[in-house]
């Protein structure tokens, strides 16, 4: 598999596992003008009592999974974590995704609507580039025009689909009006959409000395092996404690944890469920849970045999034992899930009921559809962690209420590509975007990742709605509509929420417990320092 395909490409719906997470559109409150910085939620791993204040200097060595030779500094090309990580350490955007994957104000200092909806005025903060140049309404138009070139395969192009590119313009130095295709309630998540990064005007070779406003400088880059930054004293949002960052590749998650043990990084990311469970108490490591991280669900195709009645779709929901597959499929490192997507983040439906098994009731469902004795094939593959693990769990479980499933394990290769319009049940999962971009990448009738084949004009119409509604809690009751419904009869059987797991030395402070991978504090390595 290509590891620098954009993520929101459609082939790649899912969090892969050396890759990052597919995300487009946006979903934060309309916010007045002045908006708030970063999140307040719980910061640190280690003992505090050992920490104390934060301490300025040292190098931090961090693993990541990496994409071989091909690898770029290019950050309208992240594709995988390590890139993501890179970028952010170099590069900021308009505004980033908060823990409750709200949209967050970075470069902008704010926003504020036209009463329409569909003409944004974006003020800049006072930042500057690494050169000492101010970031500016050019650079911002020339960033978001490079990413949406159509020649080009750049991540965030399909997320800036709203703006008309050719009617915005620079009102002044530090304020940029953005002219809409449509009314969009939503669009500060545009701005924070996944790999929308401010470059400076002009910028296009970025592997030999690239110049971002990011906490850190640019040192040394060798792709595939490393890549080693230096802290940008100058930086708007405060000075990073560390005194240098470097990128380490270690494809293995046992490499990453060898190394962190043994002393040679002091950050591993993406550690899988055993090797925490393994190192969680022993005091050699900090093990860090950020929970929420990653959808775990099996797809119905909502258009066709046996998933066409609603029925049967209830059936399946009452058929799921959600905890048994966490603890199996998950080794019980994420939570139950209740066929939602977004547990804890914005606009996310929590009161309705949680549902659990109710085979009696699935078997009476099944016979009023004319389904008893149901066969059905179940698409898997070890594309994700989990996949095989679940697809077993859920065949044992369905043949307790009378339905046979047959497990059929595909090709890691072209295995997103293959769920997205063949067969009729499938295992799936997301990272973290926003509940509503979620909606319109995968759930209107021409989204371009729509596993379920969930289409209904009257479902699109309400997303239309929620989007030219200005007034945010009455958009909330829009999308608690929408996910009524969805429990009730959509395709998505959402299981569970995985973590995603991360381990670091003992000296390691200030890293994030509570941001899902993804969001603006996950990776935030200028607000880490060494005690």
């Amino acid at each position: 598999m290509d590891h620098h395909v954009p993520v929101n490409n459609p082939r790649l719906p899912g969090l892969r596992r050396r890759g990052f997470l597919a995300a487009a559109g946006g979903a934060a409150g309309l916010g007045a003008l002045a908006l708030a910085g970063c999140s307040g939620s719980r910061l640190s791993t280690g003992d505090d009592s050992e920490g104390g204040r934060p301490r300025r200097g040292g190098r931090l060595r961090a693993a990541f999974a990496g994409g071989g030779a091909s690898e770029t500094l290019d950050p309208h090309l992240a594709s995988l974590f390590a890139d993501v990580a890179r970028a952010k350490a170099l590069f900021d955007k308009l505004a980033d995704y908060g823990p409750d994957l709200a949209a967050r104000p970075r470069l902008a200092a704010a926003w504020q609507p036209n009463a329409a909806l569909d003409r944004w005025r974006v003020s800049l903060r006072r930042a500057a580039f690494h050169d000492g140049r101010p970031v500016t309404a050019r650079d911002v138009l020339y960033s978001y025009r490079r990413i949406a070139d159509p020649k080009k395969a750049f991540r965030a192009r399909a997320s800036l689909e709203p703006i008309d590119l050719k009617a915005s313009r620079a009102v002044d130095a530090r304020t940029v009006e953005f002219v809409l295709k449509r009314p969009t309630a939503e669009f500060p998540n545009v701005l924070a959409a996944f790999g929308a990064y401010i470059v400076p005007e002009g910028a296009g070779d970025f592997d030999r000395a690239p110049v971002g406003s990011g906490p850190f400088r640019f040192v040394s880059f060798t792709p595939g092996t490393s890549a080693v930054f230096r802290r940008n004293d100058a930086y708007w949002d405060g000075s990073p404690h560390l005194d240098e960052l470097e990128f380490v590749v270690a494809n293995e998650e046992s490499a990453r944890t060898n190394a962190l043990l043994g002393g040679q990084v002091e950050y591993a990311h993406e550690l899988n469920p055993a090797t925490a469970r393994a190192h969680e108490d022993q005091g050699q490591i900090t093990v860090v849970r950020l929970r929420n991280s990653a959808m775990q669900a099996f797809a119905m195709k909502t258009d066709r045999p046996p998933f066409d009645d609603r029925r049967v779709r209830e059936a399946f929901f009452l058929i799921a034992d959600r905890k048994e597959l966490v603890d199996g499929a998950l080794s019980g490192a994420g939570e139950v899930g209740n066929d939602l997507f977004g547990k804890g983040y914005e606009y996310y439906a929590g009161g309705l009921p949680q549902r659990t098994p109710d085979l009696d009731r699935a078997r009476r469902l099944l016979k009023q559809a004319g389904a008893e004795g149901l066969r059905v094939t179940l698409d898997t593959s070890p594309v994700a962690s989990g996949f095989t693990e679940a697809a077993a769990i859920f065949r044992d479980q369905a043949a307790g209420a009378g339905v046979r499933v047959e497990v059929r394990t595909g090709s890691k290769d072209s295995y997103w590509t293959d769920i997205l319009d063949s067969g009729t049940l499938c295992c799936y999962r997301s990272g973290a975007m926003p509940i509503e971009s979620h909606i319109s990448q995968r759930l209107l009738t021409d989204s371009s990742t729509n596993a379920t084949h969930w289409r209904h004009r009257d479902f699109d119409a309400l997303y239309r709605q929620a989007q030219s509604t200005r007034d945010k809690k009455d958009r909330a009751a829009v999308y608690a509509r929408m996910q009524r419904r969805l429990y009730a009869e959509g395709g998505f059987l959402v299981w569970g929420f995985a973590d995603w797991i991360l381990g670091t030395a003992r000296n390691v402070r200030g890293v994030e417990r509570e941001a899902p991978a993804n969001s603006l504090d996950w990776a935030r390595f200028d607000k880490v320092w060494l005690a």
